[in-house]
């Protein structure tokens, strides 16, 4: 079985906050599960160095477009990297190799006759001098008046034309854009309506995309796809590679999705592996994003690959809604969000990965709030997780010279561990990743229980036989716990790998005869409830309101 995982490409114009985190999580545990079970796993993203938003950030700070891309590109790589993401390939849509594949797909999108020259109308700034990238038009929404940008409204999903928009402006100064003639490659969308239909309709019958992903889906679909724009006038980006469209740009949303093809081919590349065996009419595949880039992984994205002649069309779309900061909506100009470097240094990341998978926006939106944020960690990671395997491993410590006793395993702690991997496994199969990790704490809470039942602090006194399988079953339940656990919390998985002196974690159970501890340490502190008034002032106090 063959697995691709593609997590959504961050703009590189800002750091990352925890609306992103908890939008991309979902894929490294499904990487990390998948990769216990064996399976062939390949697991892309990259930093978007490519968009319009970049080109904002370097006019306002009076840079390159280059310096803004590789700052934030190199804090993207940490943040992952110490969230414990588990990434195949990293990259980034400024790379060479990404350029080239993107330049080869738009000319065979042009050779199979879905790519035609079209004179259009554009927003063009004399103020400026220049013709706006969409995201550089701002004004109304034409379908539910809210304020929105030149290709997208945020608030009711409408998928937009710059020219469609009410009391334009530029983004740059402010005035008001005159409309000039440009010529331009349109994407033949709508040759791809009846293919879309029968794609979503697969996946309804399997249950394999979010509602979210099927319902936008469905209904762009019964409006009619229309064609759209392939080539923009932009500042920076991948060239046209067609004669007389020098200068010209592939548009984003064409050039950014077709990365998790460009970064899987430069992977095989890099690997010597062949990406047919990665990329194939048998691939599962997985795109991990929030629900405002639906549209691009559900429409867009599927009809490049059909234009393509590519058989591994997206296999199951995990759209998260969005996550909200205390009570209101995350807003990176006022600045009214948690920022993950800022948040790294002072918290685990295990306790980041619990709370946004516990509190995932799945179905609905979802809150953070630091009151909960802090006492999830101190009642379930440190308070049960934490504590079962601290007093078990402390207790064999003390009592048995850090070596486990043997003992015979009870056989309904046998069948709920396994038990487990099939009905966890399902679950993270199926996207659902909040209902997974909760049967496994459930199965903490009956681990704390058995053991407080057992009181192994007076069997080793009065029965040291029953004490003795007591504390064996507690280490066949950490065993299989830490494997378990491990796509979710990862950390805290290696670390207890390490004391037990286990080897590699797998998706099946583990019987262990007994391990020899090593270096017993508590896997998590616990938080001073008075940071959470802390962290609330240091919210409000940064925040541009």
């Amino acid at each position: 079985m063959t697995i691709f995982i593609g997590g959504a490409w961050p703009y590189a114009n800002g750091s990352l906050h925890l609306g992103h985190v908890a939008a991309l999580l979902p894929g490294d545990i499904l990487a990390r599960y998948y990769r216990q079970r064996g399976e062939k796993v390949l697991y892309v993203s990259g930093s978007d160095c490519n968009g319009t938003p970049i080109s904002i950030r370097a006019n306002h700070e009076n840079t390159t477009t280059e310096a803004i891309a590789n700052r934030y590109h190199q804090e993207f790589s940490e943040s992952f990297r110490k969230l414990g993401f588990t990434y195949d390939l990293y990259t980034r849509t400024d790379a060479e190799h990404h350029h080239k594949s993107v330049q080869a797909i738009f000319s065979q999108l042009l050779e199979n006759g879905y790519l035609y020259k079209n004179s259009i109308e554009q927003a063009f700034c004399e103020t400026d001098q220049q013709f706006l990238p969409d995201r550089f038009v701002e004004g109304l929404c034409p379908n539910c008046g809210a304020k929105a940008r030149g290709d997208q409204c945020d608030h009711c999903s409408t998928i937009l034309d710059p020219l469609d928009l009410l009391e334009k402006r530029c983004k740059i100064c402010g005035n008001q854009p005159s409309i000039k003639e440009t010529e331009h490659f349109y994407f033949s969308l709508s040759k791809f309506q009846k293919r879309l239909e029968a794609l979503v309709e697969d996946a309804k019958k399997e249950n394999r995309w979010r509602e979210n992903a099927s319902s936008l889906t469905q209904r762009y679909l019964n409006d009619g796809v229309p064609d759209r724009a392939a080539t923009r006038d932009l500042p920076n980006g991948v060239e046209v590679p067609i004669a007389g469209f020098e200068g010209k740009k592939i548009y984003v949303w064409i050039e950014a999705v077709a990365g998790y093809l460009t970064a899987s081919n430069e992977w095989a590349r890099q690997h010597n592996e062949k990406i047919e065996d990665f990329w194939n009419k048998e691939t599962t595949s997985y795109y991990i994003h929030g629900k405002d880039n639906i549209p691009f992984h559900s429409i867009i994205w599927p009809s490049i690959l059909m234009g393509i002649d590519h058989p591994a069309l997206p296999t199951h779309i995990i759209s998260n809604e969005y996550l909200t900061l205390e009570k209101r909506k995350i807003s990176t100009s006022q600045n009214w969000a948690v920022w993950v470097p800022d948040m790294l240094e002072r918290y685990n990341a295990d306790s980041i990965r619990y709370f946004l998978t516990i509190n995932a926006p799945e179905n609905r939106d979802t809150d953070f709030s630091w009151r909960e944020f802090i006492y999830s960690h101190n009642s379930e990671l440190l308070g049960a997780y934490g504590n079962f395997v601290n007093r078990t491993l402390k207790f064999i410590e003390k009592s048995y010279a850090g070596t486990s006793p043997i003992g015979k395993i009870d056989s309904g702690i046998k069948v709920k561990v396994g038990g487990l991997y099939s009905e966890v496994g399902t679950l993270i199969k199926t996207g659902q990743f909040k209902k997974s990790l909760e049967q496994v704490f459930e199965f903490v809470r009956y681990a704390n229980k058995y053991f407080d039942e057992q009181k192994p602090w007076i069997q080793i006194k009065e029965d040291k036989a029953s004490c003795d399988k007591t504390m064996a079953n507690c280490v066949y339940i950490i065993a299989n716990l830490i494997q378990l656990l491990n796509p979710f919390l990862p950390l805290s998985s290696e670390k207890v790998k390490v004391m037990m002196g286990l080897q590699k974690l797998r998706w099946e159970e583990i019987e262990v005869i007994s391990v020899n501890l090593q270096g017993i340490k508590p896997l998590f502190e616990r938080i001073d409830v008075k940071r959470i008034d802390e962290e609330l002032e240091r919210l409000t106090n940064e925040a541009l309101l």
